[in-house]
């Protein structure tokens, strides 16, 4: 059978076995990839064979790294340390820019911790800010959820721009770099979005009621101040927020923040040495230190004995078999992910792919952004989306001519879109947010499909200069 046939009939079986039935993605991936080799001709060994190969080479590459990563976003998440650093941004950028706060520490609180969970976690300082400056939820709630959104498609460590990198072969500090300088402008663009959205559904502002039973009496008595302060016309400032947001002892703002910048400031210098040509014994000890796994190990012990020092061995230990839990659901979808992308490539899939495109004359660009959002629009998970979907490009980029991290960057923006009904992240948004269905469609729905169009066009300017 002609193998793209046999790709397209793979991608339906894929997406139905996700959607129609109760298999998970992580088996699906792998009878997908299975059901590729054998309708392209690969013998019943040979197929197993590039699977099981496929598997193993992805997880040999990332596989520890997405679990430090995790257990590293489990210990900022549990200590409190995502709070202290919204606390300490509201303190640098001001009470009048609410919604900048919230979406800087989602930008940054993503890049270890699923954006998921850093909605949870983040939300309830959403909500204090809506309730005592009576600004709208579809804003503030918005922008903090495109925050989180941004850098856990853009960014590594977090596992799905990792798996991408590690499928094309990206070094994964020059990918960081790439994330962040494609990350920044679509957030400056998403400010002025839920900013204009915020003004047309006004209505949806925290009440002014407070329940009692959440706070203890020395924060009911901050909030007496804040609504004397509120109703006579005084200007709020971020001091009048501190005690109130944190209901448990915080860990210290500049450990907090290390815990993300250290593992990337390594990173990103041995990645700064591979390119300056050190050498010697200074590139070996920068390329220990440097490297993924070692850089997000030294990330775990200042999360162990400086973030959550407060914490007995037995809780600690207890924080990391959890982390891992989550870790090993990623690993084996990121794995199956490779297994379906080492059979594209052992049966030349890919290649003849790209050769028809090119006498077609399509624009390359189009193909990783095609393929992105096709992955992306049917089953709603963004990782699985990134992981298949950088997979199926990655034996294409050499013959299209595409350069690797555009055509990474391609398939991480395109598997943003859209977050709807199918994405359990659209109903954390929805429900912690306090918006109904509608709302949330016409609102955070379409800032999930803006945003993409725009990383689109700048990408293919960027390529178009390449």
């Amino acid at each position: 059978m002609n193998g793209i046939i046999a790709l397209l009939i793979g991608i339906a079986v894929l997406l139905f076995l996700i959607i129609k039935t109760k298999i998970h993605a992580f088996p699906a991936l792998i009878v997908t990839a299975i059901t590729i080799g054998l309708l392209s001709g690969l013998t019943p060994a040979d197929t197993i064979s590039a699977t099981t190969t496929g598997f193993g080479n992805t997880l040999a590459s990332i596989g520890i790294v997405i679990g430090f990563g995790c257990i590293m976003g489990t210990f900022l998440e549990r200590s409190g340390a995502a709070k202290k650093m919204a606390l300490t941004i509201l303190k640098l950028v001001g009470v009048k820019r609410a919604d900048v706060v919230l979406g800087l520490s989602g930008f940054l609180v993503s890049i270890p911790v699923f954006c998921d969970s850093g909605f949870i976690i983040l939300s309830q300082l959403a909500k204090e800010f809506s309730r005592i400056t009576k600004k709208s939820m579809v804003g503030l709630g918005g922008i903090l959820g495109m925050g989180l959104y941004l850098t856990h498609f853009l960014v590594p460590p977090t596992p799905g721009p990792l798996a991408v990198a590690g499928t094309l072969g990206i070094d994964v500090g020059i990918f960081i770099i790439a994330g962040l300088l494609m990350a920044i402008p679509l957030f400056i663009v998403a400010i002025f979005i839920f900013r204009w959205f915020g003004k047309k559904y006004p209505d949806f502002v925290m009440e002014d009621t407070v329940d009692k039973t959440k706070y203890t009496e020395e924060q009911l008595k901050v909030l007496d101040r804040i609504s004397q302060k509120t109703k006579s016309g005084e200007e709020l400032v971020s001091k009048d927020f501190e005690e109130l947001i944190a209901t448990e002892k915080l860990p210290n703002a500049t450990v907090s923040f290390l815990t993300i910048i250290i593992p990337i400031l390594l990173i990103l210098m041995n990645t700064f040495a591979k390119i300056a040509g050190i050498e010697g014994s200074a590139q070996q000890i920068i390329s220990l230190i440097g490297s993924p796994v070692v850089a997000l190990f030294i990330s775990i012990l200042i999360s162990v004995y400086a973030l959550s020092r407060n914490l007995d061995t037995k809780t600690a230990r207890k924080v990391m078999e959890c982390a891992l839990a989550d870790a090993g659901l990623v690993v084996f979808v990121t794995g199956a992910g490779g297994a379906l992308g080492n059979v594209i490539k052992v049966t030349n899939i890919g290649q003849i792919m790209a050769e028809g495109i090119l006498n077609m004359h399509m624009p390359v660009i189009l193909v990783p952004l095609l393929i992105g959002t096709l992955m992306r629009f049917p089953q709603g998970s963004g990782t699985t989306a990134m992981i298949t979907g950088s997979a199926i490009i990655a034996p294409m980029v050499p013959v299209l001519g595409l350069n690797p991290i555009i055509a990474g960057l391609a398939i991480c923006i395109t598997s943003m879109c859209p977050s709807y009904m199918n994405d359990s992240y659209f109903w954390v948004v929805t429900n912690f947010s306090g918006l109904d269905v509608n709302t949330s469609l016409k609102t955070w729905s379409v800032a999930t499909i803006i945003i993409p169009i725009i990383g689109s066009v700048l990408l293919a300017i960027v390529n178009s200069f390449i």
